[in-house]
């Protein structure tokens, strides 16, 4: 058992990750306390794609003149995240404008306060 852990220890980071980004997500009553706890999250996903995607003496899938064997390592995991990063950026951005316009509007930040304004509106 420790073997595996010592040797998959990145699966350890992704475990931890998502256990970060889900407690501050769910715990936290400031919108942006919650923003950073689904990038953490997301990273967790990031981290698990690309470690699931690792392969012992791969090499880049491109054949050399004279053919050449061996295990290749596939590109589409790799793609599929950079176009992930993208996504999550975005959605953060807007998220984070999202909660600046909140703040405009109704003066606070923090999901419970905002509760207590709006029902009283």
């Amino acid at each position: 058992m420790i073997e595996l852990l010592t040797t998959k220890y990145t699966y350890l980071t992704v475990v931890a990750l998502l256990a970060i980004g889900a407690y501050v997500m769910i715990e936290s009553d400031n919108f942006v306390k919650k923003i950073i706890g689904m990038n953490v999250f997301q990273t967790g996903i990031f981290v698990f794609f690309i470690s699931a995607a690792f392969r012992t003496g791969g090499r880049s899938p491109v054949v050399q003149s004279g053919g050449g064997g061996g295990p290749f390592v596939s590109p589409l995991p790799h793609v599929l995240i950079l176009t992930a990063i993208v996504v999550g950026v975005s959605l953060t951005a807007v998220a984070l404008g999202l909660v600046v316009r909140i703040y405009e509007s109704y003066g606070t930040i923090n999901e419970d306060t905002l509760e207590e304004v709006l029902a009283n509106d």
